[in-house]
């Protein structure tokens, strides 16, 4: 099975779950969904509409400060951001402008402008997004090049460990989430995108740090 992040050909069976097959990547350590299993663009829109992320809702708020509050420490505002899969309700956006930053949304559903992929922001936010990536190879491609030679990628998503019952875990059964990563796939998407070694906040939030610049 060929990996979908790194392209090799050596990802072996992993689990089968609720009739699902998963694959895992020796190279990279990414686990994911069969391709012929994926979801259809309809099932994932109709999934996406359950989703309640409401910018006033306080609790929702306080989850995205988990990622907003340290990222904000490594900007100088006023710092130029988008969030990227901002999804119906871009509250993360509305955080980062209170702080004190400009941002742009895009979202292939909800806020489908592609203009603003062409252009580049001293930082990228992905927040409950990677996971969903049919074709991460390409999605990495495309987020590493949104960013300036000093641009900082800061990802919300649950990490897979070696504590995590993958058949009852939660984050697996969403039927949209089809792609896991582990530190050690973040460290493999730091080095052969040219960014620094990636930081690691609680179970959940990554930041991939600075571009490397030529010297």
């Amino acid at each position: 099975m060929i990996c979908p992040l790194c392209l090799s050909i050596d990802s072996t069976h992993f689990a089968n779950a609720d009739d699902r097959d998963y694959f895992r990547c020796p190279r990279c350590q990414l686990t994911f969904l069969a391709p012929e299993q994926l979801p259809d663009a309809a099932a994932e829109r109709a999934h996406y509409g359950l989703h309640e992320n409401d910018p006033a809702d306080p609790r929702y708020c306080g989850w995205l400060s988990q990622l907003a509050a340290p990222l904000d420490k490594q900007l100088i505002a006023p710092s130029k951001g988008l969030d990227y899969g901002c999804g119906p309700g871009p509250a993360l956006a509305q955080m980062m402008q209170e702080r004190g930053h400009s941002m742009a949304v895009y979202d292939p559903i909800f806020a489908p402008d592609s203009s603003v992929l062409n252009q580049q922001y001293d930082f990228v936010t992905c927040t409950e997004v990677v996971e969903h990536f049919h074709q991460p190879a390409r999605e990495f491609e495309r987020l590493t090049s949104l960013l300036t030679p000093t641009g900082v990628l800061a990802i919300m998503t649950s990490l897979l460990d070696d504590g995590v019952d993958f058949h009852t875990w939660h984050y697996r059964r969403d039927p949209t989430h089809v792609c896991f990563y582990r530190r050690e796939t973040f460290i493999w998407i730091a080095a052969h995108f040219g960014m620094s070694t990636p930081g690691v906040i609680g179970s959940s939030v990554v930041f991939l740090g600075h571009k490397k610049t030529a010297t």
